[in-house]
């Protein structure tokens, strides 16, 4: 996938997002260089307090973050996490929420990423910040 493909979304419907999303319910709605958006619902992502998973907030960032990497890395190139973290501002009940990935930094061997998440109510629940390393894909 090269940075200036016709349909980014379409690329990742072809591509999928990987079996933990998927599990998750985690869905891409908006997919581009600038931004990449996708929703989650709290249902089934919970923890034993009914609250929405710590651990789920960070799925959903380091799925966006890691798709939005790739898409930058482009052809015969891979982005892998390589720094993570997430700090969680309120706790979602019900609903979905969704987090909405913007670049900070779009290097040729760096990308970071900052993935903001709300609730249903459009109030931030987590942000999480990924770092990803490209690299040559393995040719083997």
């Amino acid at each position: 996938m090269s940075q200036t493909a016709s349909d980014p979304l379409e690329y990742v419907r072809e591509r999928g997002i990987g079996a933990l999303a998927e599990k998750m319910g985690i869905e891409i709605t908006e997919f581009g260089l600038e931004r990449a958006v996708a929703t989650m619902p709290v249902e089934g992502n919970t923890q034993p307090a009914m609250l929405l998973h710590g651990g789920a907030y960070v799925v959903l960032g380091e799925s966006l973050g890691s798709m939005s990497a790739n898409l930058h890395a482009g052809e015969g190139r891979l982005a892998v996490g390589v720094d993570i973290n997430a700090t969680h501002t309120r706790s979602a009940t019900s609903g979905t929420v969704t987090g909405v990935c913007t670049p900070i930094h779009l290097g040729r061997s760096v990308t970071v990423h900052e993935i903001a998440i709300f609730d249903d109510q459009d109030r931030r629940c987590s942000t999480v910040r990924i770092t990803n390393m490209i690299k040559d894909r393995p040719t083997t």
